[in-house]
């Protein structure tokens, strides 16, 4: 089992910054792959940004990119999103996720490519 934790949410001003983390805890060496989703009131929850444990590669959503960036800390057993050039759009409850398979590259931004999630936390952003 893995237990994903975030925290860092808040409420911000467009065009501000947060960085969000996630603290890892139970089986950590089995994660292969970690992301952060998000979901705003009324929407379906949406791939932000994955990472490889392995060898550290990443891949964004377009409405990450050049704004967002995902990152690790093995020694923490954390995993963060560092956000900038935050915008109203942004808002919404952002996910953590973690797991241990292979998927094909079409999951890797989906929900079904992920069996471990944290509980969440509120990221508001006002214009």
């Amino acid at each position: 089992q893995v237990r994903l934790v975030e925290s860092g949410g808040g409420s911000v001003q467009a065009g501000g910054s947060l960085r969000l983390s996630c603290a890892t805890s139970g089986s950590t060496g089995s994660i292969y792959r970690m992301a952060w989703f998000r979901q705003s009131a009324g929407k379906k929850r949406e791939g932000v940004a994955s990472i490889y444990t392995n060898g550290g590669r990443t891949l964004y959503a377009g409405s990450a990119m050049n704004r967002f960036a995902i990152s690790e800390d093995n020694d923490k057993n954390t995993l963060y999103l560092q956000m900038n050039s935050l915008e109203p759009e942004d808002t919404a409850v952002y996910y953590c996720a973690a797991d241990s398979g292979v998927v094909s590259y079409v999951d890797v931004l989906s929900e079904n490519g992920y069996r471990y999630w944290g509980q969440g936390t509120q990221v508001t952003v006002s214009s």
